[in-house]
């Protein structure tokens, strides 16, 4: 497979984005870097490949608003910065889509670089630390495998002892009122974009 760099000089490495902005995909610049284009991308973005019951696709970005509600749940006294970095855990994805894991595992090295890339240029955008504090990144990936339980036993046709193997059995976590049954792809982008503002905001109150 290829090295994650533009050595041949004849493949495109840049996306345009909706917003105008032209995103270099190997090396991303935060200044290329719009909320806008992330949210109009996740809640365009499958979960499961699209393998999930219901009228409407369980998209990456209702993912993030759940991780973010069960995040809140984990952590009640989490700080602003850490609600930010919880909802924007799996931003990246607006560009390089959300590739169930097995798929990962073959692409190996090259998919993690060009992940972290655009996870350090998102975090830079919103002057959040590029380095994730270790514990953090901890309580996230614990609220991203209760929700990955939930949404696989109730959307995605795992079994409970399915679930269970792969993202462990979220144990003493009450599951009523989570935001689980996929909804229109506006209304999530648009739910999204209010979650980020209303972060954003209590960080740089007027």
């Amino acid at each position: 497979m290829a090295s994650a760099d533009r050595s041949s000089g004849k493949t495109r490495a840049w996306q345009r984005m909706l917003s105008g902005r032209r995103l270099d995909l190997l090396d991303p610049s935060p200044l290329d870097i719009e909320i806008e284009d992330i949210a109009h991308g996740l809640a365009r973005v499958a979960r499961w490949n699209g393998q999930t019951v219901g009228e409407h696709a369980f998209s990456v970005a209702q993912h993030s608003l759940l991780v973010d509600q069960i995040f809140n749940r984990l952590v009640p006294d989490a700080s602003v910065e850490w609600q930010l970095l919880s909802l924007l855990h799996d931003a990246p994805e607006y560009v390089i889509g959300d590739m169930i894991s097995p798929f990962k595992a073959v692409m190996g090295g090259n998919y993690k670089i060009i992940e972290t890339r655009l996870e350090n240029a998102i975090h830079l955008r919103f002057s959040l630390p590029v380095t994730v504090p270790a514990q953090l990144k901890t309580l996230i990936k614990r609220a991203d495998q209760v929700a990955a339980f939930f949404e696989a036993t109730r959307l995605a046709g795992f079994t409970e002892t399915e679930a269970v193997k792969y993202f462990g059995r979220p144990r003493g976590f009450d599951p009523a009122g989570l935001d689980i049954a996929p909804r229109p792809t506006q209304d999530v982008q648009m739910d999204f974009l209010a979650r980020f503002a209303a972060l954003d905001k209590a960080r740089h109150p007027r």
